[in-house]
């Protein structure tokens, strides 16, 4: 795997003095607890704003955006240090093609990813897609199949065009519930996450407005309809996730390959071999030695038999 470029973080600069102070916290607060370096893995469908998040994120224009044309065949790491803190976010292409999971895309992200540990999962999607339906489910029960059930303990699901206007005149709030309450039943669901794992109820959903045109606070920070400032905040809830005790997915061959299926029930050959000789050989050879030893006479030999007992 080729080194990673890594630049200093002069994006940060970019942001207001206050959302600054903000994030330098946070990545102090990181640091005391040992955690120098965050991975972060953003995917979900196409057209839901995954690079216009990550560029958001960064303070910089890493990675390209465009309304008008497709998102890059390949997964891109942009990595950044500051102040002695690492930290890759990985972009993904989106995963459907077709109306169908583009099973050839998951491959591409699945290889890329060799080798690295993935700290956060952040599963985008719009706040203003209205209804969620099977081709969510699709995508979340291929990351899961991926990666493992247990990459959702270390997931944020993020909204973005979060400043929208509710339809039919629900109120933003209300909104917001119910969009989020659809969704986490389709990622319970396609992650096949149970009543008895409490966690999947513990999934942060946050919201995410990447346009120029934001509103913003008195400090100059791009803010949502609730006067959240939502950079600082988005950071807040991912460093709550990388504190929040669980491990992070180490991504190794075993993982992307899933079990070798020329050693799968090897040791359960030679039970095999005994319980079909004991079940059905032997039980079929002493039929064999029953019907030989029961078998009857010929008739020409029963004849001459007869006729020697006669002539006594």
């Amino acid at each position: 795997m080729a080194s990673q470029l890594i630049r200093e973080w002069v994006g940060i600069q970019q942001f207001p003095a206050s959302t600054q102070t903000k994030l330098l916290d946070l990545l102090g607060k990181l640091k005391h607890e040992n955690v120098s370096t965050l991975t972060i893995l953003v995917m979900g469908k196409g057209g839901v704003g995954k690079s216009s998040t990550v560029n958001s994120i960064i303070g910089e224009r890493v990675v390209a955006v465009s309304a008008f044309q497709s998102e890059g065949p390949r997964p891109v790491m942009i990595s950044r240090s500051r102040a002695g803190f690492t930290l890759n976010i990985i972009d993904t292409p989106g995963l459907i093609e077709g109306g169908y999971v583009n099973d050839q895309t998951l491959e591409i992200i699945k290889r890329f990813l060799l080798d690295r540990t993935i700290d956060i999962l952040l599963y985008v999607d719009r706040l203003d897609a209205y209804r969620v339906d099977n081709l969510d489910k699709q995508v979340i029960k291929a990351i899961t199949d991926s990666f493992g059930k247990e990459i959702w303990r270390r997931a944020l699901v993020v909204l973005t065009h979060a400043q929208l206007s509710p339809p039919d005149g629900l109120e933003y709030d209300l909104f917001f519930y119910k969009r989020s309450e659809a969704l986490m039943k389709i990622v319970k669901l396609g992650a096949r996450i149970r009543k008895q794992d409490t966690w999947g109820s513990s999934v942060p959903v946050v919201l995410v407005e990447n346009s120029g045109r934001c509103n913003k606070n008195e400090d100059d920070e791009k803010i949502l309809p609730d006067g959240t400032a939502w950079i600082p905040n988005l950071v807040k809830k991912m460093t709550d996730v990388a504190l929040n005790g669980s491990k992070a997915i180490l991504v190794d061959k075993k993982l992307i390959e899933g079990p070798n299926p020329n050693r799968r029930w090897k040791e359960f050959i030679p039970l095999i071999f005994a319980l079909q000789y004991f079940f059905i050989i032997k039980p079929i050879q002493g039929a064999i030695k029953s019907d030989i030893a029961k078998e009857a006479r010929p008739s020409w030999e029963l004849r001459d038999v007869g006729a020697a007992s006669r002539k006594f």
